[in-house]
């Protein structure tokens, strides 16, 4: 039934027939996450990247109220300048698709769309959680619940530093989703290395980690896995700088009353104006590093499938 509302690019669903790997990437990145030209740069060059280490890339959008998997070059370049693009998680695809507008998938909707494609590896930069002041404001992002029930892989830098990690582990343990450092014992927060918490799993490769991600699913064991991959050395932020931007722009949201979907951009955009646009050359080469893990664990993966 959903395949009359999903296009899935040639090459993609070529890719996916064939046995060969493919990596699922968001859009959201491109519509909401930096400016243009910037968003189509990177996105095009996180394509290439995955291309480079062996695996076929799927950026996901809605247009025009098409679920689209795999979107070509002239559609990131639209995405990149339009306006009035929805920022879409799992609530508002029946709505995007309705009115057949635009939609920018954030992770969630990302997996859902991805996981209807059978695509089962994910890059992306950080993941959504459990907001500062949740105990008052119930704020948690819907990725999470979207990992405990969907069985895609998201290799991300961690979950975003403006969030509370603490907590955001403690929802993943008790929806049975599996942390994973990649090559890090400690969870990375984003623009850093260093978070203060502990991940459940080391491991070091992707075999490793395609082992592990095909024993979870061949066991009936539903839902995703969480691949912490820290941003590379050279381009990490230094935590104290970083922390102090974070407590600053979260205070003025909270000032502001800036909640839900709008607090996650409105946060990213003033810790790029209080670091001098340096967590933005920051963001772009985590989404780079994670891109190729994701490559590399999808191609490991495509290969124990195909045994």
């Amino acid at each position: 039934m959903f395949r009359k509302y999903l296009d899935i690019k040639p090459e993609v669903a070529k890719a996916l027939a064939e046995g060969k790997a493919v990596v699922a990437l968001e859009s959201t990145i491109i519509s909401h996450g930096m400016p243009y030209p910037q968003n189509v740069k990177t996105a095009l060059e996180v394509e290439s990247i995955v291309r480079e280490n062996g695996a076929i890339p799927a950026t996901i959008a809605i247009l025009g109220g098409r679920l689209k998997v795999g979107l070509t070059e002239d559609e990131i370049e639209y995405l990149g300048k339009a306006k009035n693009v929805i920022k879409t998680s799992r609530r508002d695809i029946p709505f995007i698709v309705a009115k057949g507008v635009d939609g920018a998938t954030t992770v969630a909707s990302t997996m859902i769309l991805a996981a209807l494609a059978g695509v089962k590896v994910f890059a992306t930069g950080g993941i959504g959680g459990v907001h500062r002041g949740a105990q008052e404001t119930y704020d948690v992002s819907a990725d999470l619940q979207e990992l405990a029930q969907t069985n895609v892989a998201v290799v991300c830098a961690g979950a975003k530093s403006i969030l509370d990690i603490g907590l955001t582990l403690e929802y993943l343990e008790t929806h049975g989703v599996p942390v994973v450092g990649y090559q890090t014992e400690e969870l990375p927060a984003f623009y850093t290395r260093k978070s203060g918490f502990g991940v459940d799993y080391r491991i070091d490769s992707p075999v490793e980690l395609a082992t592990a991600l095909k024993a979870k699913w061949d066991l009936g064991l539903q839902g995703g896995m969480v691949v912490a991959n820290p941003i590379p050395e050279a381009y990490a932020m230094d935590y104290d700088v970083i922390t102090e931007a974070i407590n600053s722009a979260v205070k003025e949201a909270e000032e502001k009353g800036i909640k839900g979907k709008e607090s996650t951009p409105f946060l990213l955009a003033k810790v790029k104006e209080l670091t001098a646009g340096t967590s933005l050359d920051a963001n772009i080469q985590l989404v780079y590093n994670n891109a190729k893990v994701a490559a590399q664990l999808a191609v490991e993966y495509q290969t124990l499938q195909n045994k």
